[in-house]
Parts: structure tokens; C-alpha cells; sequence
């Protein structure tokens, strides 16, 4: 029974029983968390009305924390709009045989339910592992293409039972409650990928409320609430509903041996996770060639089949982003960024989106889904680029792309994307306060006093020098 075996398995994790290297990771990928939200909460076009319609429902006046914000939040509130937050930026990690996003739903409800119970640092980092494990293993039994293929965003439906567990692990629930949790939970998981047609919010949104859900589940468990059981397994339970050959086996293959949370990458750029490896060959090229934009006749891109389906096709539409969302899932976007400015941040969206010149060169971009990079899929999202010029054409093929678990960004490259996302409205001061006390989780005795953290120095929330 995978229901069961699951719900066994996140009630008997702790932190003690982890290895070093887990405990670690969780703390880096929380810093990386916490820095895209608190600049999403900034900057986000899609934040502002977010945070008032959580207003208008009742969801202020609590004692959690919405990452960058001054106000306090309900539990659920805080959920929801941290999940939004950290999702916002398509800046978070991701988990690339799962083809999701694990910290996004998980560490955000963890965070609400830290604060509810007063859970201490240890236990949180449990919580949070408990969560990606349930996440990631969902999606792997689903085979993320098949759930993609039907218009499913793994990130949130299998993001919503990860945050079920994160939750439920720190409300103190029992196997018993757990199954109850993934039983009602198993109701409210929900994404569409219709997002990509107009590059609505609602991706950004899918996750919050996954966190949410999550908390809301797992706290109807701990009050006694029934669920319905054979949640995964079951003939209308998750696996049979949202993929047409799922395998079930897979969702608990190493359960407590091999952890999936090793295998969860940072990102160096802002974009679709797909767009990474070809951004990695072109910066590479344009070093070792000395390649500029200007001289550039053609680019060809190829990725794995269903990278190319998000980023890649319709090729008239990503050759002509409009919104931010449109130029995150454009691989032609991305691509002509990367040539102009020698890189991609979050800035770069309000600077180049209406630029003629880099959307001039968008047309120059073609994509194709190259036989290599799908044999290579799922286990490697990898990527091949190919740029003429008038002096020669350029090549290069980029399996693991940087930030992936075997070409993991460094201490100092994790500290300096933290430091640019929260620079513009954290002192140096609190930037290393607020990073110390993420990297030193397991010390912290309240949540709640760390998360406060980001909270802004101006009154105004404005920008600081």
C-alpha cells in the first residue's frame, strides 16, 4: 500500500536519523527560497494583487510571516502567498527527473506550521525533507512527461501531498493521521498548464496554494477530519487520475536509503529549468569565441521533447514574448538575452522585453528536440547550442547544466544570487543576519524570529542603497 508505506515513512523521519549531507542541503535551498521571495514581494507584478486579495479574505492580522513583509498572516495566508512568493521569479530550485519544483510548495508550509507550533530548527529541516521526499517520488510514479501531456503542473498537484507531509510532520500526526491528510488532500490538488497560453500568473499561484492546502489537510488530520484512503494507490486515487501508466513502485524505491532531496538543483538563471543547459553553451561559446550578439546570424537550440513543448513551440509566439512569463518560457528570449548582456537576472526582464534589439534577435533563434538531449531526459536536463556567424559556426552540447547535484553552485555562488535578489531592500547587515540564522537552521529556536528577518528596514519598503 503506498499510501501507508508513505505516510509510515514521514512519521518516522527526524532530524538526527538524517544524513550530514541532506541537513545541509535543506539549509542552502531555504537561503535560496528565501531571497526569490522577499524580491518577488517586492517586484513580482502579480504580488500586489495577491497580497490584497488575501486581505479581503481575512488572511492578515495572524502571527506567521509572509516572507518581505511587514503585516502578519494567517497560517493558511502565509502558505499561500510564500508559495506564490517563491515561485514567482521562476528563480527556484528543481528537481530534474521529477521535472518539478520541490521547495516552492514544501518549505513554505513547513514554515507555517513551524510558526503555529513553535517547532524549533531541527524538527523544521525534517519536516522539510519529509515534504520533498513525498513530492519528488509522486512525480517520478507519474512519469512527469505523462502528466505534463495531460496539461498537469507537477509542481503543485504532487506539491500539494509533499506539503501535506512537511506539515503534518510538525503537527505531530501519526501514520494514521497522514493517510487521513493525503486522503484530503488528494481533493485539492490542482495546476493546469493553460497558463502557458496567455502567460497568466496562475503557475506563480498553483503553488501557493499547494502549500496551503497542504497545511489546511494536515491540520483537518491532526483535529481527527477523515480522508479518503488508498489516496495514491487507490482506483480513483492520485496515480490512476493524473497519468495514464503511472508506477506505483517508484514512489517508494528507496524509501529511507536513497534521497531524493540530493538530487534537488539551484538555479543560476531566472527562467524554465529547460532553458538552463542551452544558456550554460552559449555563455560558454561567446567566451572561448568572443562571439557578440551583433555578429550573430542564427542560433539553433535543441532540447529534450518536453522542454521544447514549454519553451520552444509555438516558435512565432516565443520569438515575441509580451510578459514576463512569456520571455521565462521562451527559449529564443532567453537565449537573445544571454547574448546581449553576457548573462540573465531578474532585472533583465524589465530591460529587455520591449528592447527592439533583443527582440530583433529572437527571430534569429530557432529550437528543435535534439535525439541526445531526450536520451539524456529525464535523468539530465540537458541541451545543445549551435550559433553561425560570418567567421565560422559554434557548437557545444551541455548535459549537466549548473546547479544540477553534480555541478552544484558553490557557497559563495549561492551567497552572491541571495545577496543580489535581497540587495536592493536588505542592509549588508541584515543580508547577514538574515543568511546566517538560514544556514544555521538547525540552532534556531523559533521560526517565526528568522523569518522575521526579511521584514523591511524602510518603513516604505523601498529600495536601500
Amino acid at each position: 500500500m503506498v499510501t501507508r508505506d508513505l505516510a509510515r515513512f514521514v512519521a518516522g523521519i527526524s532530524y538526527e536519523m538524517l544524513p550530514v549531507e541532506v541537513r545541509e542541503r535543506v539549509k542552502a535551498l531555504a537561503l535560496d527560497l528565501v531571497g526569490i521571495a522577499l524580491r518577488a514581494r517586492n517586484e513580482a507584478e502579480s504580488s500586489g494583487p495577491m497580497v490584497a486579495a488575501a486581505g479581503k479574505l481575512g488572511m492578515t492580522g495572524g502571527a506567521c510571516t509572509v516572507i518581505g513583509d511587514a503585516a502578519g498572516y494567517t497560517p493558511p495566508g502565509a502558505a499561500m502567498l510564500n508559495g506564490t512568493l517563491a515561485h514567482s521569479l521562476d528563480f527556484d530550485d528543481t528537481h530534474a527527473p521529477g521535472s518539478l519544483h520541490p521547495s516552492a510548495p514544501i518549505v513554505p508550509s513547513a514554515f507555517a506550521a513551524a510558526e503555529m507550533t513553535g517547532a524549533e530548527g531541527k524538527a523544521t529541516i525534517a519536516a522539510i525533507v519529509a515534504g520533498y521526499e513525498v513530492q519528488i517520488r509522486l512525480s517520478l510514479a507519474l512519469d512527469p512527461a505523462a502528466h505534463y501531456d495531460r496539461g498537469f503542473h507537477p509542481t503543485a498537484t504532487c506539491g500539494a501531498f509533499g506539503a501535506a507531509a512537511a506539515a503534518g510532520r510538525l503537527l505531530g500526526l501519526d501514520p494514521e493521521g497522514y493517510c487521513n491528510a493525503f486522503g484530503i488532500v488528494l481533493s485539492m490538488s490542482a495546476g493546469s498548464m493553460q497558463y502557458l497560453v496567455n502567460g497568466a500568473w496562475t503557475k506563480r499561484s498553483h503553488v501557493g496554494h499547494a502549500a496551503m492546502c497542504g497545511l489546511i489537510a494536515a491540520t483537518l488530520a491532526r483535529e481527527g477530519y477523515k480522508g479518503a484512503s488508498e489516496a495514491i494507490e487507490g482506483k480513483w486515487g492520485f496515480l490512476h487520475a493524473y497519468a495514464p501508466a503511472a508506477d506505483a513502485a517508484k514512489a517508494v524505491d528507496g524509501l529511507g536509503r536513497r534521497w531524493e532531496t540530493m538530487k534537488i538543483a539551484v538555479k543560476p538563471y531566472p527562467s524554465c529549468r529547460y532553458s538552463h543547459a542551452p544558456l550554460d553553451g552559449i555563455l560558454a561559446l561567446a567566451r572561448s569565441h568572443g562571439i557578440k550578439a551583433e555578429e550573430v546570424e542564427e542560433v539553433t537550440i535543441g532540447l529534450p521533447e518536453p522542454g521544447w513543448k514549454i519553451i520552444g513551440d509555438p516558435e512565432p509566439a516565443k520569438q515575441s514574448p509580451k510578459s514576463v512569463v512569456d520571455g521565462q518560457f521562451s527559449m529564443a528570449f532567453c537565449a537573445a538575452v544571454v547574448l546581449r548582456s553576457g548573462g540573465l537576472v531578474w532585472d533583465d526582464y524589465g530591460r529587455h522585453l520591449g528592447d527592439p534589439g533583443t527582440l530583433a534577435l529572437c527571430k534569429r533563434v530557432r529550437t528543435w528536440i535534439d535525439p541526445r538531449a531526450q536520451a539524456d531526459f529525464p535523468a539530465e536536463m540537458s541541451g545543445s547550442v549551435q550559433i553561425k556567424t560570418a567567421r565560422g559556426v559554434f557548437e557545444t552540447y551541455m548535459r549537466v547544466p549548473k546547479g544540477e547535484p553534480a555541478n552544484f553552485l558553490s557557497a559563495a555562488e549561492l551567497r552572491a544570487k541571495f545577496d543580489g535578489l535581497a540587495g536592493p531592500y536588505l542592509s549588508a547587515r541584515r543580508r547577514d543576519e538574515l543568511a546566517g540564522a538560514l544556514l544555521a537552521l538547525e540552532q534556531a529556536k523559533d521560526i517565526g524570529a528568522v523569518l522575521r528577518l526579511t521584514r523591511p528596514e524602510d518603513a516604505r519598503g523601498r529600495r536601500v542603497a
